[in-house]
């Protein structure tokens, strides 16, 4: 039901930050719960973080204390923030929304976007 747009990813060194950046179209962002995915080659579609309208937020065990996601609603944008980057970071991010964050949590939100690389050189 929403058009999301990633950027920001890129090549990046072992301990090095990226910041990734969703664009949501629609006027009804502030009532979605927004979030992020990783895939990397050969591996499952692994849950990284997710924010809900009231700006509670969930991380997945590997990346709390490096990683912190943000809402902007006035400008209809999630934000990942990811700091201390490894080598095992390394995927192609997506973004996601839903207005439910079990549907969004287990995998099957109501929209995706296309990806962004993020490779974390050794």
């Amino acid at each position: 039901q929403v058009q999301l747009v990633e950027s920001g990813g890129g090549l990046v060194q072992n301990g090095g930050s990226l910041r990734l950046s969703c664009a949501a179209s629609g006027r009804i962002f502030s009532n979605y719960v927004m979030g992020w995915f990783r895939q990397a080659p050969g591996k499952e579609r692994e849950f990284v973080a997710a924010i809900c309208s009231g700006d509670g937020t969930y991380y997945t065990d590997s990346v709390k204390g490096r990683f912190t996601i943000a809402r902007d609603n006035a400008k209809n944008t999630v934000y990942l923030q990811m700091n201390s980057l490894k080598p095992e970071d390394t995927a192609v991010y997506y973004c996601a929304a839903d207005r439910r964050l079990g549907q969004l949590y287990g995998g099957s939100p109501d929209s995706w976007g296309q990806g962004t690389q993020v490779t974390v050189s050794s």
